[in-house]
């Protein structure tokens, strides 16, 4: 029976991604309170957005690292990994001439590039808004510093977060995939083959090692 759906997020990865995809949009939300000019002047309480804003910053790797060291978080690790790395499919896949002919893995290059300086971006935020927040130790000159690269790196991830939602929203089989998990059989196909390829044959490998165990019984 061909299967008509792949498993591609397992629980774990899910709850982290929708941990994390929260505290983003609550620092993005109380940032702006506290910084745009019109928005700070509509919603005020800035004591409050301010507090808001800098415990969610502190709570913003948690889900990460909860999940990395759980044992369910087998998966999540895997794909750390698969980020990580670039081949030579991914670099094809800049081309535009030969997008189309690439033969990717799970995640394209572009999710690869947005998580990767997602995962910085959390570093460098979290170490300058500290710096900040905690401002007596510094010299002036560190604050100072620490200010812009705060505010320059916020507007960074903001535009990253509204081009990854906006894709997102275009591909609606990739959005359930981290909703329900799974994705239908002919995305995966069209859109990862080397990545249908590899879930194929481990599936192939465990219906024939269940087949033999079958065949030969328990020992």
């Amino acid at each position: 029976m061909i299967a008509t759906r792949v498993a591609r997020f397992d629980r774990t990865e899910r709850a982290v991604h929708w941990c994390g995809a929260i505290l983003f949009l609550v620092l993005i939300a109380t940032g702006a309170a506290l910084y745009a000019g019109p928005v700070s002047t509509l919603i005020g309480r800035r004591t409050l957005m301010k507090s808001i804003h800098v415990y969610a910053g502190l709570l913003l790797p948690i889900p990460v690292l909860v999940g990395l060291v759980l044992r369910s978080g087998a998966q999540l690790r895997a794909d750390v990994g698969r980020i990580s790395r670039w081949d030579a499919e991914d670099r094809r896949w800049w081309r535009r001439g030969q997008r189309g002919r690439a033969r990717l893995g799970k995640f394209n290059p572009g999710q690869k590039l947005n998580a990767s300086f997602l995962g910085a971006a959390i570093v460098v935020m979290l170490a300058t808004g500290s710096i900040m927040r905690w401002f007596e130790p510094f010299p002036d000159a560190w604050r100072t510093g620490a200010t812009f690269v705060h505010d320059w790196f916020a507007l960074g991830v903001g535009l990253a977060a509204a081009g990854h939602i906006a894709l997102a929203l275009s591909d609606r089989d990739a959005l359930g995939g981290m909703v329900r998990g799974w994705v239908p059989a002919s995305w995966a196909r069209a859109k990862r083959p080397a990545w249908y390829e590899e879930i194929a044959s481990a599936e192939e490998a465990d219906a024939v090692g269940a087949v033999g165990d079958l065949v030969t019984g328990p020992q």
